[in-house]
């Protein structure tokens, strides 16, 4: 991950999460960790693997797992959330003689309105370091993508402080002048700790 394009957007990420809720003295804002994981799909084929078999399989741009991490702000009435976080997200294909695999960071900026036990809303994804990158047989596979700013549109049901939900994302990647759409559905876990 380009450590300069980080720094530059965390600071960001953190002053409009703490400021979201401003003035301070008017109002009490609970701010906690969280904890986001999940299971993306969609998107365009960026890979398509040809096995000894004849069998083939391929990796979509918005196809992957991810975990992460990074803080929520509830305002004092509880119903509007704006929550950050910085993941991982990894897809991969695996074989005998060499694997090819997708990794990207994406730094999420999410606002919620919140009911009783369903939270709706969406907000900003951009996504760093995107590359592909293969071993062994296919150590020829390799790709970096330009950083990408996309839409989040997600919807959870709440238990507590745990989230489980759907979302959408919409992104397009450029790679060497191409561009890959990135659109797909997935589905999310969340849970908050720490705050009041």
């Amino acid at each position: 991950m380009k450590t300069s394009t980080l720094a530059k957007c965390v600071p960001v990420l953190a002053w409009v999460a703490m400021g979201a809720f401003s003035p301070p003295a008017a109002r009490a804002a609970d701010l906690r960790g969280a904890f986001v994981a999940g299971y993306d799909t969609g998107g365009d084929k960026i890979v398509t693997v040809t096995f000894t078999n004849g069998e083939t399989d391929s990796l979509r741009a918005n196809e992957g797992f991810y975990v992460g991490g990074g803080i929520s702000v509830l305002n004092d009435s509880k119903d509007i959330e704006l929550q950050g976080t910085l993941s991982i997200k990894y897809s991969n294909i695996s074989a005998n003689n060499g694997d090819v695999s997708f990794t990207r960071y994406p730094l999420d900026l999410l606002a919620f309105y919140r009911m009783q036990n369903f939270r709706v809303g969406g907000g900003l994804t951009y996504v760093i370091s995107p590359k592909v990158s293969g071993s062994g047989v296919a150590g020829n596979i390799n790709a970096t993508f330009d950083n990408a700013a996309g839409v989040v549109v997600q919807g959870d049901y709440l238990l507590g402080r745990v989230a489980i939900g759907l979302r959408y994302t919409g992104l397009d990647y450029k790679v060497a002048g191409t561009t890959v759409k990135s659109n797909g559905v997935g589905v999310t876990f969340g849970f908050t700790f720490g705050g009041n």
